[in-house]
C-alpha cells in the first residue's frame, strides 16, 4: 500500500531525474508530493508548479509540471489526487496537466 508524504525540492528533483523517462525535473515548484510504500521508500513523485502558458497563470491555477514512479501499481493516480487535494486547499482553483 502507498501513502502520501510532502517531499523538498532537492528530493524530489533527485528522484525525477533518476526516474523519468525522456524529462529532466523542473527548475522550480509551488509544492511536491511523494508516494511511499510501507518500509518508507519513496516509490513516486509529482512536482506542482505555476502553468507554463501564461494564458493559464492566472494565481487559481497550477501545473503539474512533472510526475515520475518507479513502477509501483497505482503510484500515478495517487499522486496526481495527492497534488489536486493539496492545490485546492491552498486556495487554487484548476489544477492542469499535459
Amino acid at each position: 500500500m502507498l501513502y502520501v508524504v510532502p517531499i523538498k525540492l532537492s528530493e524530489a528533483k533527485a528522484f525525477v531525474k533518476r526516474w523519468h523517462r525522456h524529462h529532466l525535473p523542473s527548475v522550480a515548484s509551488v509544492f511536491n508530493v511523494a508516494c511511499c510504500d510501507d518500509k518508507g521508500v519513496i516509490r513516486g513523485v509529482a512536482m506542482v508548479g505555476r502553468p507554463v502558458a501564461r494564458g493559464y497563470d492566472d494565481a487559481f491555477t497550477l501545473e503539474i509540471t512533472r510526475v515520475a514512479t518507479d513502477g509501483a501499481r497505482n503510484g500515478c493516480s495517487i499522486l496526481y489526487g495527492a497534488a489536486r487535494r493539496v492545490a485546492f486547499n491552498l486556495g487554487y482553483r484548476r489544477l492542469v496537466t499535459y
